[in-house]
Formats: C-alpha cells, structure tokens, sequence
C-alpha cells in the first residue's frame, strides 16, 4: 500500500457565523409514550436525545413522557432516566434545565399482553392531557420487543386511542419490522388495519447520523461529484459495517436474528439507496422514498453464489481476548447463526448497470467503523505505471471517495500526486479529509434527536415506507431460506478481531479486486 499524505480540509468560522438559523421546527403540545421504557435504548438513546432538543429549545413548553413498562418502577423511573441523561447524554448534574425536564417524565406499568391495562392508560394520558393542556397530540413509541408489536397496535386501536378528534396521533416502531417477506407483510396488514400508514414512523437509527443525510447534500448540493456519479466513471462500490463489539449478552435476540436480518436488510440497504438514488424532485417524504424504491426494484435476485456467511471463533479484539460466538451467553453450542454476511449485488438500471456493489457486515471485527467506499476507474491510458519507481509509491491508486458514518464522521478524497523534490515524475496518493468533529465540534447527539422531531412534526422522509420494507425482504428471504436449508459445514469461520472469513475475499478477488481494510480516518 502506497504511503497516504492526509490533507485536513478546514471549515472558515466566518462562513459558519454567516450561516442562516432558518426557521425553527418546533411541534404542537403532545405527549410520548414510551412502550418498553425500561429497556437500554430509552436510557441511552432517547431519553438523552430528548433532553438535547430541550436544551436546543425545540420542543414545545407543553409537553409529558410516559414510560411504560411491566415492572412497577413509579418514581424510580424518572430518576433512571435523570442518571441516562446524564451519563450517555453529557448533561451537567446541576445544570437548572436537567431538573425541569425531568419533571416531564412520568411512568405507568402495563402489561402488553392485557387489554384491561389500556383502558387504564387511556385514563391516565387523558387526565395529563387535561391537566397539562395538551391538546390530544399523542406520539407511542415501540420500544419492545417484536412479538409484543401487534399486541400493542391492537389494543391501542380497541381503546380508540389510535385516532383523535382534537389531535394528531402516530406511531414509531423500532426494527426489526419482520424477520422475512411473509412476517413483514403480515405486520404491516395488522399495523395498516389499525394506523393509517401516514401514521406510521418505521424508524431506522442510521438515518438520524449527520453524514447518513449529508450524502444527499453531498451529491445534489455540489455540482462537480453528480456528472461523475455513474457507471461510466466508478468501478465498484463497497459498504462496510463492521463491529468490534459480540453480542452483549443479547444471546436469545441474536440467535432469532443474525448478521443478515439485524444489519443487511435495514441499516445497509439504507445506506445503498442513497448512494444510487437518482435526484428526487423535491426533498420530501414521498420525493425520497420513490427513488430509493426505485433503486431497490432494480436489484435483480442475488445468487447464493455471491453471498457469503461467517461466525466468530474466539480471538484477540482490541488487545483483549473474547470467547467466540458459540461460547456467549444464552447461545446455541452448535449455533448456525451468522455474524457476518457478505454479498455482491447489481443494480439493473442506466445509471449504474454492470457496478458492483459490495456489503459486508460483522461482528468482532478488527476495527469498529462504518464506511462507504466509492472506487473510480482508472484513467484510459496509465502513462504514469511506466515512469514509477519501486517502494510505497510504484503503482498508481485508482481514485477513492470515502464516506465515513462512525465512529469518525466525515469524507475523504483519494487522488494522486507528484512527489516533490524528485525530479522523476513519481505519483502518491493524497487524502483530502473533511472531518466533522474538526469542522464542527464534537457533539453530544446520537442521531434520534432528528428522527424523535421529525417523528413529532409529522415528517415522514426519513422513515421507511411499507413498499421499501417488503422490497428489501423479498430481496433477502430467499437467501436466508438458502441459508436455513443448508447448515454451514465449518463454523466458527473467521477468529474475533480478523476482518472476517477468508471466503468472503473470494468475492472480489474473482473480479480482480480486495476488501477495503485501512478503514477510519487517515490523519
């Protein structure tokens, strides 16, 4: 690999002082409720991202958080949620605006499963609507686990609480939506039959990450990527979504789920989307969807062929040493379940007909990161291989666009260079590397904050549509039956902290081309 000189690419504080506030985007009264509170992600994730629209003052001065949950937790509710604030949202113990906000949170037991429950809840966000002058605007988040989707769906429309005559009423469903076409299909009937599907916010976390929608300002924003972005001018694409983490304790969930269904079908066919959308005619919620519709349509079926399947043995992950899959809590001894999958697919269109797209997801992986990799083809005539000398530089690099998603948000740009002070014509690559931390600061933000507002203000654009989720299915049932009707033969395939099976190389290398390893900021 060639030696990499990194060129930071630098924000003007004056050309940020001059940026325009805009208007602000602050929703009517409502109350959230918060099926499945007691779980990590309302501790983590919400509850903390909640309180930075409060500090960014973009929710109303009316507003409750019901937590609801089976255990009978009253108070000590609020107070779990004071300390998540505080460790996973970087709030100040004493900062004033803590205290207020918290004051907003209240907690109600109900078991999912009893109609008789919901009656009394209905009671409940009643006399808080009254008493906090609310005006019917009501927001449930589902936070549970799956199996408990359509209990609540249902009960919710038997007590009348999916509609309201004063207000606006919705609900946010965490994935997995189905874990194949025919469950998806079947949870969006019974979800349909109960909320309109303008109602409905099927939510995807990778969407709220600043650089998840910086690609659609990326491409449509700068005039010089768009004429490029195509299949005369790119080679090949590769997603990566790679995890140094196992999983946590999450044995039964992960057993039910693997690689496949908890990263492929959502979070990265998201990301493929917007890489190949073509420009939408507008930046709204139906604008969006049709075209990353579009894109998933086109796919063709993926040959078990071009798909490969992993499983961690135990290995070494950031100077520690981990178990393997089989050995984790709560975990089948002989487990077939995948913790990486890899694929190659083509989507069958003008603009991107015979490039190939790459994905691959993991975990314990050798390094945790999130990215995009756009390669450029080769220039016709490679006039420069010949005047090359030996060492790090004695090759030309084919030109490299990489999007970074996490942990180290940002973009970079690979081209070459002359070395100076040679007088050979010797080429290096450079890295041009925006950085959003540098640019912009760190920020405390984890990506639902966006998604928690747009889901208050009935904004749907970053949501998956009912369509978009039965595409994808059908994209990916009939591998996982695949997969299902034949055990692996040799698992565990790849050790904890490697970059995942050898056979999944195969896959490029038929073509001639390598996995993208050297991922994560250059500087």
């Amino acid at each position: 690999m060639a030696t990499m000189t990194t060129i930071p690419i630098r924000v003007n504080p004056e050309d940020l002082s001059q940026v325009p506030k805009g208007k602000e985007r602050i929703p009517e009264p409502g109350i959230l409720v918060i099926f499945g509170a007691s779980g990590d992600l309302t501790k983590r994730k919400l509850l903390p991202a909640l309180y930075h629209l409060r500090q960014n003052n973009l929710l109303p001065r009316e507003f409750a958080i019901v937590g609801v949950a089976r255990r009978p937790l009253g108070d000590q509710f609020a107070e779990d949620m004071r300390e998540g604030i505080i460790e996973f949202g970087g709030a100040d113990l004493h900062d004033s605006k803590l205290d207020e906000f918290v004051s907003h949170i209240g907690y109600f037991p109900l078991h999912f499963d009893d109609p008789g429950h919901y009656a009394d809840l209905k009671t409940e966000l009643d006399r808080i609507d009254k008493e906090r002058n609310i005006g019917g605007n009501r927001l449930f988040y589902l936070a549970t686990a799956p199996e408990f989707f359509t209990d609540i769906i249902e009960n919710l429309g038997a007590q009348e609480m999916a509609h309201s005559e004063k207000g606006q009423v919705a609900v946010v469903i965490e994935k997995p939506f189905g874990h194949d076409l025919e469950s998806a299909r079947e949870l969006n009937h019974r979800v349909n039959a109960v909320f309109s599907e303008r109602q409905v916010f099927r939510i995807d976390h990778y969407l709220g990450k600043e650089t998840v929608q910086n690609l659609l300002v990326f491409r449509f924003a700068n005039g010089i990527f768009e004429p490029v972005w195509n299949r005369n001018y790119i080679s090949h694409v590769q997603i990566t979504v790679a995890e140094t983490l196992g999983v946590e304790g999450r044995g039964p969930f992960y057993e039910k789920a693997g690689a496949l269904r908890d990263v492929v079908q959502n979070h990265m066919m998201e990301l493929l989307a917007l890489v190949a959308l073509e420009p939408p005619s507008s930046f709204e919620a139906e604008s969006v969807r049709r075209e990353k519709l579009k894109v998933w349509q086109a796919i063709p079926p993926i040959p078990i062929l071009n798909t490969v399947r992993g499983q961690y043995g135990p290995g070494i992950v950031v100077g520690q040493h981990v178990i393997g899959y089989r050995d984790e809590e709560r975990v089948d001894p002989d487990s077939g379940t995948e913790t990486y999958a890899a694929l190659r697919l083509e989507i069958e269109n003008w603009r991107w007909a015979g490039v190939p797209f790459y994905l691959r997801a993991g975990k314990r992986m050798k390094k945790r990161a999130t990215e995009i990799g756009i390669l450029f083809k080769q220039p016709p005539l490679l006039i420069f291989n010949r005047m090359q000398g030996s060492g790090p530089c004695s090759e030309i690099q084919p030109n490299l666009l990489t999007i970074r998603i996490q942990p180290d948000e940002g973009i970079a740009l690979r081209f070459g260079a002359k070395v100076p002070t040679t007088p050979e014509m010797n080429v290096c690559p450079v890295n041009m590397d925006f950085d959003y931390e540098s640019a912009f600061g760190k920020s405390s933000a984890n990506g639902y904050e966006r998604l928690l507002l747009d889901a208050m203000l009935g904004d749907q654009t970053l949501f998956s549509h009912r369509d978009g989720v039965e595409t994808t299915w059908s994209l990916y049932t009939p591998v996982l039956q695949a997969w299902a009707a034949k055990k692996p033969q040799v698992f565990p395939n790849y050790f904890a902290g490697s970059w995942g099976p050898e056979c999944a190389d195969h896959l490029l290398e038929r073509e001639g081309r390598v996995w993208r390893n050297d991922l994560g900021r250059k500087a």
